[in-house]
Protein backbone atom coordinates (compact mmCIF):
# COMPACT_ATOMS: atom_id res chain seq x y z
CA UNK A 1 0.00 0.00 0.00
CA UNK A 2 1.26 3.45 -0.89
CA UNK A 3 2.58 5.77 1.76
CA UNK A 4 1.88 9.52 1.82
CA UNK A 5 4.85 11.73 1.00
CA UNK A 6 3.58 14.69 3.03
CA UNK A 7 1.33 15.28 6.02
CA UNK A 8 -2.23 16.05 5.03
CA UNK A 9 -3.24 19.51 6.23
CA UNK A 10 -6.13 20.17 8.62
CA UNK A 11 -7.95 22.19 5.96
CA UNK A 12 -7.69 19.37 3.42
CA UNK A 13 -9.04 16.87 5.99
CA UNK A 14 -11.96 19.15 6.86
CA UNK A 15 -12.84 19.72 3.20
CA UNK A 16 -12.94 15.94 2.65
CA UNK A 17 -15.12 15.37 5.71
CA UNK A 18 -17.49 18.17 4.71
CA UNK A 19 -18.11 16.47 1.35
CA UNK A 20 -19.36 13.36 3.16
CA UNK A 21 -21.78 15.31 5.34
CA UNK A 22 -25.30 13.97 5.00
CA UNK A 23 -28.31 16.26 4.95
CA UNK A 24 -31.84 15.62 6.12
CA UNK A 25 -34.36 14.82 3.38
CA UNK A 26 -36.61 17.58 2.10
CA UNK A 27 -40.16 17.51 3.41
CA UNK A 28 -43.38 19.11 2.21
CA UNK A 29 -46.40 20.13 4.24
CA UNK A 30 -49.79 18.74 3.25
CA UNK A 31 -52.38 21.43 2.54
CA UNK A 32 -55.33 19.42 3.86
CA UNK A 33 -54.20 18.18 7.28
CA UNK A 34 -50.78 19.83 7.77
CA UNK A 35 -48.73 16.64 8.06
CA UNK A 36 -45.21 16.46 6.65
CA UNK A 37 -44.20 14.00 3.92
CA UNK A 38 -41.48 13.46 1.32
CA UNK A 39 -42.26 15.34 -1.92
CA UNK A 40 -43.21 13.38 -5.06
CA UNK A 41 -44.39 10.47 -2.90
CA UNK A 42 -47.75 9.38 -1.54
CA UNK A 43 -48.53 10.93 1.83
CA UNK A 44 -48.54 7.95 4.22
CA UNK A 45 -50.82 9.61 6.77
CA UNK A 46 -53.82 10.13 4.48
CA UNK A 47 -52.94 8.33 1.21
CA UNK A 48 -53.14 11.33 -1.12
CA UNK A 49 -50.87 12.31 -3.98
CA UNK A 50 -51.18 15.70 -5.70
CA UNK A 51 -54.61 16.27 -4.17
CA UNK A 52 -56.09 12.91 -5.20
CA UNK A 53 -56.85 9.90 -3.01
CA UNK A 54 -54.52 7.15 -4.24
CA UNK A 55 -54.55 4.52 -1.49
CA UNK A 56 -56.94 3.84 1.35
CA UNK A 57 -55.44 4.32 4.81
CA UNK A 58 -56.95 3.12 8.07
CA UNK A 59 -57.37 5.99 10.49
Amino acid sequence: MGQPKRKQSKQRTRIRRAANHYELPEVAKDKTDGTFFVPHRVNPSNGTYRGRQVISVKV
